[in-house]
């Protein structure tokens, strides 16, 4: 009785709002600020693009998401934490090192990581390590790789570029964030923190709760594999679909705003802002990165269109390398992960090693007289 007490407890924790107010008045400005638009400026031209960037970005970032998810729900139920943490390097640092080129592995794009990291940080893996992944996973892929081979015509040292640059970056913000964050309490929310119990009970009734307890690891083996089997693909569903509904309301959140950004801004105004000031320039396709929302196997073809014009190439990779790192809708969808500290370090110093890193890449290819 006992441990029902307790499990169903841990349950009731598990399901308080995880994001705390910033989150609610996200989404309460989202619905007024739609709802304003449809009732007020439904006939304009300028609603209806923004309807059709809105529902073009939730459409690109749904099917993505929902893969993340369900992968996030199969490692919560088929991979013990004993067995993860048998699997990972004792040695921090090259956890770290291993998380950031996870990706190659397991390509995951930007739209899909998030449930994942949320489930790998539930199973006990180091914060360092999966802050490297969830930064390096949608760049450090073959994926990616293969889609700005294509966008590039096939220059290889550009895709090169983008993958060290990617991978270097994602590793020393994972290494800032595990020696900024020593103990995971300050940078994740607890329910992330509490994973074992929170986990196995928070979507089960109170006589299911008990069931689980009491059968534990040798009740299953009277059961059938297959009825085993079963049971745990459904209860992997379960998790998925929880983290779907956590995580995807504020992917429509971010999605709304970087749709309003991209019907306010034209990509016209970035350029003539430029007139040739790499600084600049780099700052300017870094914002229109966190702006545009997109997808990391698309948003080389987008950077490459920028080839024949006044941006030089540090700036359009600068939109490649941050873009699958940071834009609105990973800010937003970060809420159910990590406290606001840990997000603001997290973005902070992803934006300044990414503009620095850049302009190193700049004033070198300048040196040098590197032409790519």
């Amino acid at each position: 009785m006992e441990t029902d007490l307790e499990c169903c407890s841990i349950r009731d924790n598990a399901r308080r709002p995880r994001s705390g107010r910033l989150a609610n008045a996200i989404q309460g400005g989202f619905a007024i600020v739609a709802l304003g638009l449809m009732i007020f400026l439904r006939d304009r031209s300028l609603v209806r693009t923004l309807s059709i960037t809105f529902i073009s970005i939730v459409l690109e970032a749904l099917p993505f998401m929902l893969l993340g998810t369900l992968m996030g729900g199969l490692i919560e139920v088929f991979v013990p934490r004993a067995k993860l943490a048998a699997l990972m390097p004792k040695r921090r640092a090259i956890t770290v090192l291993a998380g950031a080129a996870l990706g190659a592995i397991f390509p995951t794009c930007e739209c899909a990581i998030v449930p994942v990291v949320r489930s790998l940080l539930r199973k006990g893996v180091p914060l360092g390590a999966a802050v490297a992944y969830l930064l390096g996973g949608p760049i450090v892929n073959p994926l990616v790789a293969a889609s700005t081979a294509v966008a590039y015509s096939f220059n290889w040292p550009v895709v090169a570029i983008r993958l060290l640059c990617g991978y270097a970056i994602a590793v020393a913000v994972g290494f800032w964030m595990d020696s900024r964050f020593r103990d995971q309490h300050d940078a994740l929310l607890p329910a992330v923190v509490n994973q074992a119990d929170a986990i196995c009970c928070r979507d089960h009734d109170h006589d299911n709760c008990a069931r689980h307890h009491d059968r534990g690891a040798s009740g299953l083996r009277n059961a059938s594999r297959f009825a085993a089997f079963r049971e745990k693909l459904a209860s992997a569903v379960h998790h998925s679909a929880d983290e779907f509904f956590d995580i995807g309301r504020f992917m429509i959140a971010g999605a709304f705003l970087a749709a309003l950004l991209q019907t306010m801004v034209s990509r016209q105004t970035f350029v003539a802002a430029i007139a040739g000031t790499p600084a600049l320039a780099v700052v300017l396709m870094m914002g229109l990165a966190v702006c545009l929302n997109l997808c990391s196997e698309a948003d080389a073809f987008v950077a490459a269109s920028f080839r024949f014009t006044v941006v030089p190439l540090s700036a359009q990779m600068a939109f490649m390398v941050l873009g699958p790192m940071l834009d609105i809708k990973l800010i937003l969808m970060y809420l159910p992960v990590f406290r606001k500290r840990a997000i603001i370090t997290l973005a902070l110093t992803t934006v300044v090693l990414v503009f620095v890193s850049m302009m190193v890449f700049q004033f070198a290819a300048r040196a040098l007289r590197v032409q790519i």
